[in-house]
Protein backbone atom coordinates (compact mmCIF):
# COMPACT_ATOMS: atom_id res chain seq x y z
CA UNK A 1 0.00 0.00 0.00
CA UNK A 2 1.23 3.55 -0.41
CA UNK A 3 1.53 4.82 2.75
CA UNK A 4 2.21 8.36 1.92
CA UNK A 5 -0.92 8.44 -0.20
CA UNK A 6 -2.95 6.97 2.66
CA UNK A 7 -1.69 9.39 5.14
CA UNK A 8 -2.94 12.49 3.32
CA UNK A 9 -6.01 10.98 1.83
CA UNK A 10 -6.80 10.18 5.33
CA UNK A 11 -5.71 13.38 6.67
CA UNK A 12 -8.09 14.92 4.16
CA UNK A 13 -10.95 12.58 4.87
CA UNK A 14 -11.43 12.68 8.53
CA UNK A 15 -11.26 16.85 8.36
CA UNK A 16 -13.98 16.43 6.59
CA UNK A 17 -15.94 13.34 8.23
CA UNK A 18 -15.32 14.84 11.39
CA UNK A 19 -16.73 18.42 10.21
CA UNK A 20 -19.73 17.07 8.94
CA UNK A 21 -20.44 14.77 12.54
CA UNK A 22 -20.10 18.15 14.43
CA UNK A 23 -22.32 20.00 12.30
CA UNK A 24 -24.91 17.55 12.71
CA UNK A 25 -24.54 17.07 16.16
CA UNK A 26 -24.42 20.97 16.64
CA UNK A 27 -27.35 21.37 14.59
CA UNK A 28 -29.47 18.35 15.88
CA UNK A 29 -28.85 19.74 19.31
CA UNK A 30 -26.30 17.47 20.72
CA UNK A 31 -24.16 20.66 21.54
CA UNK A 32 -22.53 19.34 24.65
CA UNK A 33 -18.98 18.22 24.83
CA UNK A 34 -19.76 13.85 25.30
CA UNK A 35 -21.61 14.34 22.19
CA UNK A 36 -18.95 16.44 20.29
CA UNK A 37 -16.00 13.70 21.42
CA UNK A 38 -18.23 11.25 20.43
CA UNK A 39 -18.89 12.73 16.58
CA UNK A 40 -15.09 13.54 16.74
CA UNK A 41 -14.65 9.40 17.57
CA UNK A 42 -16.80 7.94 15.25
CA UNK A 43 -15.51 10.87 12.51
CA UNK A 44 -11.79 9.56 13.18
CA UNK A 45 -13.00 5.29 12.75
CA UNK A 46 -15.38 5.75 9.43
CA UNK A 47 -12.48 8.00 8.03
CA UNK A 48 -10.07 4.53 7.72
CA UNK A 49 -12.08 2.61 6.08
CA UNK A 50 -12.63 5.52 3.55
CA UNK A 51 -9.00 6.35 3.52
CA UNK A 52 -8.25 2.92 2.58
CA UNK A 53 -10.65 2.62 -0.11
CA UNK A 54 -9.79 6.02 -2.00
CA UNK A 55 -6.41 5.37 -2.22
CA UNK A 56 -6.78 1.87 -3.18
CA UNK A 57 -8.81 3.85 -6.14
CA UNK A 58 -6.22 6.18 -6.76
CA UNK A 59 -3.32 3.56 -6.73
CA UNK A 60 -5.25 1.74 -9.71
CA UNK A 61 -5.75 4.39 -11.68
CA UNK A 62 -2.10 6.00 -11.67
CA UNK A 63 -0.48 2.42 -11.54
CA UNK A 64 1.32 2.69 -8.29
CA UNK A 65 -0.93 -0.05 -6.26
CA UNK A 66 3.09 -1.02 -5.04
CA UNK A 67 3.28 2.26 -2.58
CA UNK A 68 6.36 4.71 -2.13
CA UNK A 69 9.47 3.58 -3.34
CA UNK A 70 12.40 5.23 -2.93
Amino acid sequence: MNWPLFSVIYSMAATVIIGIFMIVALVTGFNQIPHIQMAVAAGILISIPAGLFFTKKIGSITGNEEGYKA
